[in-house]
């Protein structure tokens, strides 16, 4: 059912727990709007601002309460971004067909581009692990055309999930047998990871659905299995509160589900949503790039995200 909750409509509700996560007089805010396909956003909570990529237009924005600029241009046509234990930013490149990693001083250097010699496909998403490893997505959709890249082929032929080892550098498949990986988030104890599927995007009534894995001590996937399905649209990026619930972004708006995989409710959105990230001071502030737009809501938990 949906209901009208504070001041617009712009939540659906379809468990009563879904009001617990939410603060019921906020709204959904448009921040900034104007761009071509937004995608990455990472907080840093310890200069409070937001980075977040437009592809299409090969730059990143940087945003800081009512101020935006350009951080990057050109970017490698940036997808995802996160930061790494050490603070850190960590770029997903269509155009470099690589993850970067930018230093301090501002330096830009390459982590990771080949698998066994060959070129990564156009690296879409990624997330740092406690540990300091480096796991990431590797879909084609970078090299399908000069839209979101360069147009190319993939040089290893398949779509794998991976896993790097900064301090061996040793550069490990987690999963083989995803159509299109994308957004990829772990459980707030790193016990559980989960990864969209957006093959529907190129596959007549493909893939539009996260899968679960349990997270073995030597990083090894395990019991993978349809966690949820998402519909309308395909999910791509998605994020985890700190009490496990998993927000997914949609064609409608973002969508919560509970641990087990139950829909909660939806936070509507008027522009199809590729991502998602918790930020503010206290985590409790969402932050959603949608396709032109990026746009935020206080919400009543927080995200469970580090650093």
């Amino acid at each position: 059912m949906t209901r009208t909750l504070g001041l617009r409509q712009d939540f659906e509700l379809y468990d009563e727990r879904f009001i617990q996560l939410l603060v019921t007089n906020a709204w959904v805010e448009r921040l900034y709007t104007g761009m071509r396909w937004v995608e990455g956003p990472v907080y840093f909570g310890d200069g409070d601002f937001l980075l977040w990529s437009d592809i299409p237009n090969n730059l990143m924005y940087r945003w800081v309460e009512g101020h935006v600029s350009v951080f990057r241009q050109p970017s490698g046509f940036a997808n995802g971004n996160t930061r790494d234990r050490l603070g850190r930013l960590i770029t997903c490149e269509h155009g470099n067909r690589r993850v970067s990693i930018t230093e301090p001083d501002g330096t830009v250097r390459t982590l990771v581009d080949r698998f066994q010699g060959k070129r990564l496909n156009s690296p879409n998403d990624v997330v740092v692990k406690s540990d300091g490893t480096t796991w990431f997505t590797d879909p084609p959709y970078g090299i399908l055309s000069d839209y979101e890249g360069y147009a190319g082929t993939s040089e290893y032929g398949r779509a794998h999930v991976f896993r790097l080892d900064p301090r061996t550098e040793a550069l490990t498949v987690v999963a083989d047998d995803f159509n299109k990986p994308n957004g990829l988030a772990f459980s707030p104890d790193e016990s559980r990871l989960y990864i969209a599927d957006s093959g529907g995007s190129h596959t007549l009534h493909g893939e539009h659905h996260v899968r679960l894995f349990d997270v073995a001590p030597d990083g090894k996937l395990l019991n993978g299995r349809v966690f949820a399905e998402v519909s309308p649209g395909l999910p791509d990026g998605l994020r985890l509160d700190a009490l496990g619930n998993v927000w997914v972004s949609a064609s409608d708006g973002v969508q919560c589900f509970d641990p087990e995989g139950w829909l909660l409710g939806k936070i509507k959105v008027p522009e199809p949503v590729a991502n998602l990230t918790f930020g503010g001071p206290r985590r409790n502030r969402l932050f959603i790039t949608a396709t032109t737009s990026l746009y935020s809501v206080y919400v009543g938990v927080r995200g469970a995200q580090t650093p």
